[in-house]
Protein backbone atom coordinates (compact mmCIF):
# COMPACT_ATOMS: atom_id res chain seq x y z
CA UNK A 1 0.00 0.00 0.00
CA UNK A 2 1.07 3.50 -0.85
CA UNK A 3 2.07 5.86 1.77
CA UNK A 4 -0.25 8.96 0.44
CA UNK A 5 -2.99 6.24 0.48
CA UNK A 6 -3.20 5.28 4.36
CA UNK A 7 -5.97 6.70 6.76
CA UNK A 8 -4.89 7.96 9.82
CA UNK A 9 -5.93 4.13 11.64
CA UNK A 10 -3.65 2.44 8.97
CA UNK A 11 -0.92 4.65 10.53
CA UNK A 12 -1.77 3.57 14.20
CA UNK A 13 0.20 0.34 15.20
CA UNK A 14 -1.11 -0.89 18.70
CA UNK A 15 2.16 -2.75 21.45
CA UNK A 16 1.27 -5.53 22.42
CA UNK A 17 3.50 -5.58 25.02
CA UNK A 18 2.28 -8.15 27.47
CA UNK A 19 3.86 -11.69 28.73
CA UNK A 20 0.37 -13.58 28.06
CA UNK A 21 -0.57 -14.58 24.48
CA UNK A 22 -4.47 -15.04 25.74
CA UNK A 23 -3.60 -11.12 27.18
CA UNK A 24 -2.39 -10.46 23.25
CA UNK A 25 -6.11 -12.22 22.00
CA UNK A 26 -7.77 -10.28 24.17
CA UNK A 27 -6.35 -7.01 22.44
CA UNK A 28 -6.48 -7.86 19.45
CA UNK A 29 -10.10 -8.76 19.10
CA UNK A 30 -11.06 -5.80 21.40
CA UNK A 31 -8.97 -3.18 18.77
CA UNK A 32 -8.39 -4.97 15.68
CA UNK A 33 -11.08 -2.34 13.98
CA UNK A 34 -9.31 0.61 15.33
CA UNK A 35 -5.92 0.15 14.31
CA UNK A 36 -4.16 -1.41 11.13
CA UNK A 37 -1.37 -2.97 12.35
CA UNK A 38 -0.55 -4.23 15.91
CA UNK A 39 3.47 -4.15 17.33
CA UNK A 40 4.86 -7.96 18.76
CA UNK A 41 8.27 -7.43 20.76
CA UNK A 42 10.70 -9.36 22.73
CA UNK A 43 8.46 -9.35 26.07
CA UNK A 44 5.61 -11.80 23.95
CA UNK A 45 8.07 -13.30 21.88
CA UNK A 46 10.08 -14.12 24.40
CA UNK A 47 7.39 -16.02 26.90
CA UNK A 48 5.04 -17.61 23.79
CA UNK A 49 7.49 -17.97 20.92
CA UNK A 50 6.44 -19.36 17.35
CA UNK A 51 2.83 -19.46 19.04
CA UNK A 52 2.68 -15.81 18.27
CA UNK A 53 3.09 -16.58 14.70
CA UNK A 54 0.42 -19.25 15.03
CA UNK A 55 -1.61 -16.66 15.94
CA UNK A 56 -0.95 -13.88 13.73
CA UNK A 57 -1.83 -16.43 11.18
CA UNK A 58 -5.05 -17.33 12.82
CA UNK A 59 -6.24 -13.39 13.55
CA UNK A 60 -5.44 -12.78 9.81
CA UNK A 61 -3.60 -9.61 11.48
CA UNK A 62 -1.25 -6.84 9.98
CA UNK A 63 2.22 -7.24 12.62
CA UNK A 64 5.12 -5.26 13.13
CA UNK A 65 7.85 -7.91 14.45
CA UNK A 66 9.99 -5.34 16.64
CA UNK A 67 12.85 -7.86 17.20
CA UNK A 68 15.88 -4.94 17.40
CA UNK A 69 18.16 -7.55 15.65
CA UNK A 70 21.82 -6.88 16.04
CA UNK A 71 24.80 -9.14 15.59
CA UNK A 72 27.35 -10.41 12.84
CA UNK A 73 25.90 -9.86 9.29
CA UNK A 74 25.13 -13.17 8.84
CA UNK A 75 23.54 -14.23 11.96
CA UNK A 76 21.14 -11.14 11.67
CA UNK A 77 20.76 -11.98 7.95
CA UNK A 78 19.39 -15.41 8.44
CA UNK A 79 17.07 -14.26 11.59
CA UNK A 80 15.47 -11.48 9.23
CA UNK A 81 15.03 -14.30 6.66
CA UNK A 82 13.04 -16.38 9.28
CA UNK A 83 11.05 -14.01 10.38
CA UNK A 84 10.04 -12.49 7.24
CA UNK A 85 8.92 -16.42 6.12
CA UNK A 86 6.31 -15.46 8.76
CA UNK A 87 4.55 -13.07 6.68
CA UNK A 88 4.87 -10.46 8.80
CA UNK A 89 4.06 -7.01 7.68
CA UNK A 90 7.21 -4.89 8.93
CA UNK A 91 10.46 -6.13 10.85
CA UNK A 92 13.72 -4.38 12.55
CA UNK A 93 17.03 -4.38 13.25
CA UNK A 94 19.58 -1.98 14.99
CA UNK A 95 21.02 0.56 12.61
CA UNK A 96 23.93 0.55 14.86
CA UNK A 97 24.84 -2.85 13.75
CA UNK A 98 26.33 -1.31 11.18
CA UNK A 99 26.11 -0.91 7.08
CA UNK A 100 27.21 -4.83 6.35
CA UNK A 101 24.72 -5.85 9.05
CA UNK A 102 22.11 -4.39 7.38
CA UNK A 103 22.98 -4.75 3.77
CA UNK A 104 23.35 -8.83 4.58
CA UNK A 105 19.58 -8.32 6.21
CA UNK A 106 17.92 -6.23 3.65
CA UNK A 107 19.19 -9.10 1.24
CA UNK A 108 18.35 -11.91 2.78
CA UNK A 109 14.93 -10.31 3.24
CA UNK A 110 14.13 -9.67 -0.36
CA UNK A 111 15.50 -13.62 -1.19
CA UNK A 112 13.30 -15.00 1.68
CA UNK A 113 10.25 -13.26 0.24
CA UNK A 114 10.70 -14.16 -3.57
CA UNK A 115 11.76 -17.74 -2.10
CA UNK A 116 8.27 -17.71 0.12
CA UNK A 117 6.43 -15.66 -2.90
CA UNK A 118 5.16 -13.57 -0.65
CA UNK A 119 5.09 -9.75 0.02
CA UNK A 120 8.61 -8.25 0.98
CA UNK A 121 7.88 -6.92 4.82
CA UNK A 122 9.02 -3.22 5.78
CA UNK A 123 12.37 -3.35 7.04
CA UNK A 124 13.62 -0.66 9.02
CA UNK A 125 16.17 0.22 11.19
CA UNK A 126 16.25 1.26 15.29
CA UNK A 127 18.23 4.77 14.95
CA UNK A 128 18.63 6.39 18.68
CA UNK A 129 15.50 4.25 21.33
CA UNK A 130 13.37 6.97 22.56
CA UNK A 131 13.92 5.99 26.28
CA UNK A 132 17.77 6.97 25.26
CA UNK A 133 18.07 11.18 25.85
CA UNK A 134 21.25 13.49 24.90
CA UNK A 135 23.12 13.08 28.58
CA UNK A 136 22.71 9.14 28.31
CA UNK A 137 23.86 9.19 24.60
CA UNK A 138 26.69 11.54 25.10
CA UNK A 139 27.50 10.25 28.74
CA UNK A 140 27.00 6.65 28.72
CA UNK A 141 27.37 5.77 25.16
CA UNK A 142 30.09 8.29 24.09
CA UNK A 143 28.62 9.78 21.17
CA UNK A 144 29.91 13.28 20.67
CA UNK A 145 27.30 14.73 18.66
CA UNK A 146 24.03 16.01 19.15
CA UNK A 147 21.02 13.26 19.11
CA UNK A 148 20.01 14.65 16.33
CA UNK A 149 22.81 14.53 14.17
CA UNK A 150 23.46 10.70 15.01
CA UNK A 151 19.83 9.93 14.18
CA UNK A 152 19.93 11.48 11.05
CA UNK A 153 23.37 9.79 10.42
CA UNK A 154 21.73 6.64 11.33
CA UNK A 155 18.84 6.93 8.81
CA UNK A 156 21.36 7.91 6.01
CA UNK A 157 23.08 5.06 6.52
CA UNK A 158 20.21 2.66 6.49
CA UNK A 159 18.93 4.27 3.10
CA UNK A 160 22.29 3.39 2.28
CA UNK A 161 21.86 -0.58 2.91
CA UNK A 162 19.08 -0.50 1.08
CA UNK A 163 16.39 -0.87 4.14
CA UNK A 164 12.63 0.99 3.62
CA UNK A 165 13.15 3.37 6.72
CA UNK A 166 13.84 3.87 10.30
CA UNK A 167 12.11 3.58 13.87
CA UNK A 168 13.13 7.60 15.15
CA UNK A 169 11.27 9.96 17.34
CA UNK A 170 9.19 12.48 15.45
CA UNK A 171 11.71 14.75 17.40
CA UNK A 172 13.70 14.16 14.44
CA UNK A 173 11.48 12.82 11.64
CA UNK A 174 11.39 16.40 9.61
CA UNK A 175 15.51 16.28 10.12
CA UNK A 176 15.46 12.94 8.40
CA UNK A 177 12.66 13.57 6.12
CA UNK A 178 14.16 16.61 4.50
CA UNK A 179 17.59 14.73 4.59
CA UNK A 180 16.51 11.31 3.14
CA UNK A 181 12.97 12.41 0.96
CA UNK A 182 8.98 11.27 1.11
CA UNK A 183 9.18 7.75 0.06
CA UNK A 184 11.60 7.07 3.55
CA UNK A 185 9.21 5.58 6.03
CA UNK A 186 9.49 6.86 9.06
CA UNK A 187 7.74 4.39 12.65
CA UNK A 188 7.86 6.54 15.34
CA UNK A 189 7.07 5.04 19.22
CA UNK A 190 8.07 7.09 22.01
CA UNK A 191 4.10 8.60 21.55
CA UNK A 192 1.93 10.52 24.20
CA UNK A 193 -1.42 12.05 24.05
CA UNK A 194 -1.60 15.07 26.10
CA UNK A 195 -3.90 12.80 28.12
CA UNK A 196 -1.36 10.24 29.03
CA UNK A 197 1.50 9.72 31.46
CA UNK A 198 5.11 9.20 30.04
CA UNK A 199 6.01 6.32 32.13
CA UNK A 200 9.80 5.15 31.12
CA UNK A 201 9.89 7.26 27.28
CA UNK A 202 12.16 10.54 27.31
CA UNK A 203 11.54 11.93 23.70
CA UNK A 204 8.37 11.61 23.43
CA UNK A 205 6.14 13.90 21.67
CA UNK A 206 1.70 13.86 20.77
CA UNK A 207 0.29 12.14 17.73
CA UNK A 208 -0.91 15.22 16.45
CA UNK A 209 2.66 16.28 16.32
CA UNK A 210 4.28 13.43 15.16
CA UNK A 211 2.19 13.13 11.88
CA UNK A 212 2.87 17.24 10.96
CA UNK A 213 6.77 16.46 11.87
CA UNK A 214 6.27 13.57 9.06
CA UNK A 215 5.93 10.60 11.02
CA UNK A 216 4.79 7.27 8.71
CA UNK A 217 3.39 5.15 11.43
CA UNK A 218 2.73 5.85 15.11
CA UNK A 219 3.44 2.89 17.54
CA UNK A 220 0.80 3.28 20.80
CA UNK A 221 1.02 0.96 23.68
CA UNK A 222 0.33 1.86 27.29
CA UNK A 223 -2.08 5.16 26.68
CA UNK A 224 -4.46 2.78 24.77
CA UNK A 225 -3.60 -0.89 26.08
CA UNK A 226 -3.71 0.62 29.62
CA UNK A 227 -6.62 2.52 29.31
CA UNK A 228 -10.17 1.39 30.92
CA UNK A 229 -11.65 2.13 27.74
CA UNK A 230 -9.52 0.72 25.39
CA UNK A 231 -11.48 1.58 21.89
CA UNK A 232 -12.11 5.02 22.98
CA UNK A 233 -8.46 5.65 23.60
CA UNK A 234 -7.73 4.12 20.46
CA UNK A 235 -10.07 6.54 18.63
CA UNK A 236 -9.03 9.57 20.48
CA UNK A 237 -5.08 9.07 19.17
CA UNK A 238 -6.84 8.41 15.45
CA UNK A 239 -8.77 11.61 15.62
CA UNK A 240 -6.14 13.02 16.34
CA UNK A 241 -3.84 11.85 14.16
CA UNK A 242 -6.80 12.53 11.29
CA UNK A 243 -7.19 16.35 12.64
CA UNK A 244 -2.94 16.35 11.66
CA UNK A 245 -3.15 14.77 8.49
CA UNK A 246 -5.75 17.30 7.68
CA UNK A 247 -4.05 20.46 8.36
CA UNK A 248 -1.08 19.54 6.59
Amino acid sequence: MLKSSLKAKDKLIVALDTSDLETAKRLIDELRDHTGMFKVGLELFTHSGTKVFELIEKEEIKVFFDGKFMDIPNTVARAAANIAAQKIAMLNIHASGGLAMMKAAAEAVRDQADKSKIEKPILIAVTVLTSVDADALKNELSVGIPVEDHVVKLATLTKQAGLDGVVASAREAQLIRTALGPDFIIVTPGIRPAWASTDDQARIVTPSQAVKNGSDYLVVGRPITGADNKKEAATRVVEEMEEALASS
